[in-house]
């Protein structure tokens, strides 16, 4: 072969074979290889309703330890009405012209060269058949053609091109449907979705439950499908499968992609009249309807079945439906009803709980260990103020109670008194927690952890609580793990749960303790006996959401709580205000496995989760760990709180900077997006051990104005490279155009729009690696003033360093005054570097044409730059300026920033 490139220049290698660079080659394909992939009307270039156009985008990228090649590409596919396959060569981009991807590598990575081609299929208008495509290549037309497939773990990608009409009857969804189960038709309170109420009889139960299974059928035309499963009784796990439905453990939630297109998702409903219901799989592809009922009387079965083009549409319509039926008449307790209505100070209340939700955290569980005393946690907190780690709220986790069993594991330990042991809280726990306040000021809130029955264990029949409140033993159901409790288990009584929350709550909040962790709640639903189970689980959530209320306006964390009675009774509702939950299984620091799989649970236990009552909660972590940035980065898109667990001493303060930012008011604060992250849509039938980027999307402010967010994690043991759509975001608009900037390098994309046919970005991403993407809307600057040039773009990015510093952004404003000058004010929540985006900049000087203001006072011209990162960006320093100035508001917890730019 030639050793010249292809401008003619002699290259350094002498011998160099085609085999060799196609063996190096790295292809990236969107629509992707490996994955079904659903053409719907809005994004298929349809000219005629019948007539979809699917386009294709292909990056190659070859080692520059080559020559330069004229590589080739070609899509192989079955686009036609015969199913037979045929080539469609595909054309190469002109990178001057027509505009290529932001390309995002690894730091490190070896420079390569990049080709990117394109091309359109267009389905038969009488086909309505899944297509599959696959890809070839080669170095030049001299040269063998590689098959993508043979170089990759990756099979061949599917079209899916959506059916114009929605099913009407849920029979056609279903074969051999159960005559026993009544089906009726119910009005849809989300768009373009069909809603059916399932419904079926179960009879009575005496001392013991009754179960009873019924067939729902075989979803039919499915191709791929996702299901929320119980992988055991306190928290729920995604799992994923194709054609045939198969779970190995019960199931809440169910979606089916069909091959028309559309989603089929399934809802079973728990926690109404004590039924429990779920989905089991068979291994013949039934979805069976499992359901225990714990009351005297015969009761309803109920399911929700909904049909969509989207699956969040048709789970949007299953969960809206069954907040209706369980905030139906007689669905509060009259305790619970009062506690709602309860008069409250609610600008107090609001303070509270914003330094609640976006306070940064710090609990002892991983850092300090099971072996809690007092004088580990002052240590741990001084070594955080040694390093300038300014905590607002506090959680003493477990083994801060009075236990008896001393030596004995965790759950053969029981509670005894409301007091903490004199062990490791010698003066008592109000001595603590008032040392803490007054040696550690910024921390608002304390919380202290204790299980929803007092301790793992239950009460000791021989403790001042069992002596004061009436108990009763009760019995668990066999079958779990051996570290469980033991069978019977003593408990104060259902009847005086609510007394002895009261009381509890109030020794705590007189302890200065002004907010609960509440664990091992599921352990309501190990119980045995229907009797037990009808009287305690009900009588158990409302007695400690009334306390919660009542003491601590629900600064409260509810802790091993997916079982199916608690989700749908206490955190679906919402009349009360919004409640912190754990949202998956323990953050497990010496498992190194284990990271990856928490995030991506997190992800997709979101789905279902983004529609409770609820602020998710992903746990804590550590932040001087091998996965610290992995798990921060996850936090931060969550849209729930930030803990961290760390020893004293071992903190990665710069990362714990990228997460948080100091208010005005010196407190530390999270920059926590206004909605819940979740996996996006195209990656809801993804499964875990598929080779694709995990995908969170999340979304900060109002709509039209705020920002989408996506974060993106590598969770797989190989690097993995993917194009990143603009369509992916959350929160888009047609007519408006979009920049996108990445938190790790710093890049800048291009402006794009929603109808752009170009990828937005191609990301490499090395194992245990992660990125966040954040999307800002562009404000055109009309042309209201004669100085004004044509086609400024201006965007505000928000606080620059911090993994969602869009969060940051309150408020933002782009205007013309009448002079021509342009007016940017932006309000924070937090100091830091605010960056605006300016298409002119360089054409600007900061001196003549810029002019920043705080509390309508000029900051100093030195915390006013241009930015190293880009040409487009300009940096105003405003924890700088506000510290230089030694500025004060005493009313106020944001900051405004005015920025005016003359022409």
């Amino acid at each position: 072969m030639p050793t010249n490139d292809l401008n003619g220049l002699p290259f350094q290698l002498k011998f160099v074979r085609a085999a060799q660079m196609i063996m190096f080659a790295s292809v990236i394909c969107e629509p992707p290889l490996g994955q079904t992939t659903v053409i719907s009307h809005d994004q298929a270039n349809c000219s005629h309703l019948c007539i979809f156009k699917a386009e294709f985008t292909v990056l190659i990228e070859s080692s520059i330890s080559f020559p330069e090649q004229g590589w080739e590409a070609v899509l192989w596919h079955n686009c036609h009405k015969n199913g037979n396959w045929d080539a469609l060569p595909l054309h190469e981009v002109n990178q001057a012209s027509e505009g290529v991807p932001l390309a995002i590598t690894s730091k490190g990575r070896p420079k390569v060269y990049r080709r990117y081609f394109t091309g359109v299929i267009t389905r038969p208008s009488n086909s309505s058949a899944a297509v599959e495509f696959t890809l070839k290549f080669r170095t030049s037309a001299s040269a063998s053609w590689k098959w993508v497939n043979d170089q990759s773990n990756l099979t061949n990608g599917e079209l899916l091109f959506q059916a114009i009409h929605l099913p009407r009857v849920l029979s056609d969804c279903f074969g051999e449907f159960s005559s026993s189960i009544s089906v009726d038709s119910i009005k849809s309170e989300v768009p373009d979705t069909n809603l059916w109420s399932l419904m079926s009889s179960i009879h009575a139960a005496g001392n013991k439950s009754v179960f009873v299974s019924e067939s729902l059928g075989v979803p039919i035309d499915v191709t791929r499908w996702f299901a929320l499963v119980r992988i055991w009784s306190p928290w729920l796990a995604p799992r994923h499968g194709k054609d045939k439905f198969k779970v190995h453990e019960d199931a809440l939630l169910c979606s089916f992609l069909r091959r028309d297109g559309l989603h089929l998702v399934l809802l079973a409903m728990s926690g109404i009249e004590d039924v429990l219901t779920v989905f089991k799989g068979d291994n013949d592809g039934h979805v069976l309807m499992s359901s225990r009922n714990d009351g005297t009387e015969s009761r309803r079965v109920r399911i929700i079945a909904a049909v969509g083009r989207t699956f969040e549409t048709a789970n949007a319509a299953c969960m809206y439906q069954a907040r209706k039926l369980v905030s139906g008449p007689g669905s509060l307790s009259q305790g619970l009803q009062e506690a709602i209505d309860a008069p409250v100070d609610e600008e107090a209340r609001t303070r509270w709980m914003d330094n609640w939700y976006d306070g940064l955290t710090y609990c002892t569980w991983n850092g300090l260990g099971q072996d809690l005393n007092e004088q580990k946690i002052y240590h741990a907190l001084d070594t955080l103020d040694k390093n300038d780690i300014k905590i607002t709220n506090l959680i003493i986790d477990d083994n801060w109670q009075s236990l008896d069993n001393p030596g004995k594991g965790q759950f053969e330990r029981r509670w005894t008194d409301f007091e903490a042991n004199k062990e490791g809280f010698p003066n008592g726990l109000a001595y603590t927690i008032t040392n803490i306040r007054d040696n550690h000021p910024s921390i608002e809130h304390v919380a202290v952890w204790h299980a929803i029955l007092g301790y793992w264990g239950g009460v000791s029949p021989d403790g001042s609580i069992a002596k004061k409140y009436k108990t009763k033993i009760v019995s668990r159901s066999q079958g779990h793990e051996t570290f469980m409790p033991p069978a019977n288990i003593t408990v104060v009584d259902a009847d005086e749960a609510q007394r002895m929350y009261n009381d509890f709550y109030a020794f705590l909040l007189s302890c200065r303790v002004d907010s609960v962790k509440t664990d091992a709640q599921f352990f309501l639903d190990l119980l045995e006996n229907a009797e037990d189970r009808r009287r305690f689980i009900g009588a158990y959530q409302d007695a400690w959401t009334i306390s919660s209320l009542r003491y601590f306006s629900v600064k409260a964390i509810s802790c091993m709580s997916q079982t199916p009675q608690i989700l749908f009774h206490t955190q679906l509702p919402t009349n009360k205000p919004r409640l912190m939950v754990r949202n998956s299984d323990d953050f497990f620091p010496e498992i190194p496995t284990s990271h990856p799989w928490h995030i991506f649970m997190n992800a997709y236990n979101s789905l279902f989760t983004q529609h409770l009552n609820i602020l998710p909660d992903w746990d804590m972590f550590q932040t001087s760990h091998e996965y610290s940035s992995f798990h921060a980065a996850g936090r931060c898109v969550s849209g729930g709180p930030i803990y961290f667990t760390d020893e004293p001493g071992k903190h990665d303060v710069n990362l714990i900077h990228q997460m948080s930012g100091q208010s005005i008011q010196g407190k530390t604060v999270i920059l926590r997006p206004s909605n819940v992250g979740k996996t996006i849509a195209s990656g809801v039938y993804t499964a875990y051990e598929e080779e694709r980027l995990l995908k969170v999307g999340t979304y900060h402010g109002s709509k039209g104005v705020g920002s989408g967010i996506l974060g993106i994690f590598n969770v797989c043991q190989k690097p993995l490279s993917e194009f990143i759509m603009l369509r992916e975001f959350l929160g888009l608009e047609d007519g408006t155009e979009y920049l996108v900037r990445a938190h790790t390098t710093g890049e800048i994309s291009r402006p794009m729009a929603l109808h752009d046919r170009v990828p937005l970005v191609s990301l490499e991403l090395q194992t245990k690696h992660w990125e966040i993407l954040s999307m800002f809307p562009i404000h055109n600057v009309p042309q209201h003033h004669p100085d004004i040039p044509k086609d400024v773009k201006v965007a505000v990015i928000g606080l620059l360093g911090k993994m969602t510093g869009a969060a940051a952004i309150v408020e933002s404003k782009v205007l013309v005054e009448t002079n021509g000058r342009l007016h940017i004010s932006t309000t924070l929540k937090a100091l830091g570097i605010l960056g605006l985006y300016i298409s002119t900049l360089q054409t600007h000087s900061i001196e003549d044409d810029f002019l920043a203001m705080i509390l309508g006072k000029a900051v100093p011209l030195h915390t006013v730059s241009k930015s190293a990162s880009s040409d487009y960006l300009l940096e105003i320093d405003v924890e700088r300026a506000w510290k230089e100035m030694k500025l004060y508001s005493a009313w106020n917890n944001e900051v405004t920033v005015e920025v005016f730019m003359s022409w």
